[in-house]
């Protein structure tokens, strides 16, 4: 399988590319700074330079034909404005989602947050309101597409090792912490998990084995 991420030198995405590179997928992971090319390697993945709000549209097309699966980890990141929540948070998505509708790419995985869907909490900073706006453009734009996803929203993300025991669930589910190892490892689950398509599950750390989450959410 050949998948495609976007935002590939973020935390997660490393991680997920290690997972799946390590099983034997073949991984092309998307970034900016070509400084960054030496980490996504040695996580067993090929980096490609793209920019994904400013690249021409022609280029992301070539990048996504012959994937398998599309996953969209991309975000503007801390220290960031309420303008590049939109552009990258929304907009990155839009594109690369309308980029896999285009060449014939079914899987798409979207990293949201918990708390999209929801209007911000009234007093949200500005710009911490314009990315739980962000996300949730950035969600609704996807339910539309014919596309086989699934809308992976992780609570406060932390650092530490991974447990592998999770609560995962369609929303709501209460917040939470969950270590970045289990989000990837989630994500790896998740890719082939056919009963997930269409659907919209909200993680934390819990009790459950992911394997075992990911089977009940057919239930």
């Amino acid at each position: 399988m050949r998948v495609v991420i976007a935002g590939g030198h973020g935390k997660i995405a490393l991680l997920l590319a290690r997972s799946l590179t390590s099983a034997g997928d073949e991984v092309a992971a998307l970034i900016r700074n070509p400084e960054h090319a030496a980490d996504v390697r040695a996580a067993g993945a090929e980096p490609i330079l793209f920019d994904v709000e400013n690249t021409a549209t022609d280029r992301l097309l070539a990048v996504v034909t012959g994937s398998d699966a599309v996953v969209f980890a991309a975000g503007a990141g801390q220290g960031s404005g309420v303008a590049r929540k939109y552009t990258v948070d929304s907009g990155g998505s839009v594109r690369l989602a309308e980029a896999a509708e285009q060449v014939g790419t079914q899987r798409f995985l979207q990293i949201s947050t918990m708390g999209a869907g929801q209007p911000p909490a009234r007093g949200s900073d500005k710009v911490w309101a314009a990315y739980i706006d962000a996300k949730t453009q950035a969600e609704n734009d996807l339910r539309a597409r014919n596309l086989n996803w699934t809308i992976l929203r992780p609570g406060r993300l932390i650092d530490t090792a991974g447990t592998g025991l999770v609560t995962l669930a369609p929303p709501p589910v209460g917040r939470g912490d969950v270590p970045r190892a289990d989000v990837a490892a989630v994500l790896t689950a998740l890719l082939p998990a056919a009963h997930t398509f269409g659907m919209t599950v909200e993680l934390v750390s819990g009790s459950t084995p992911i394997s075992q989450a990911i089977a009940q959410l057919s239930d």
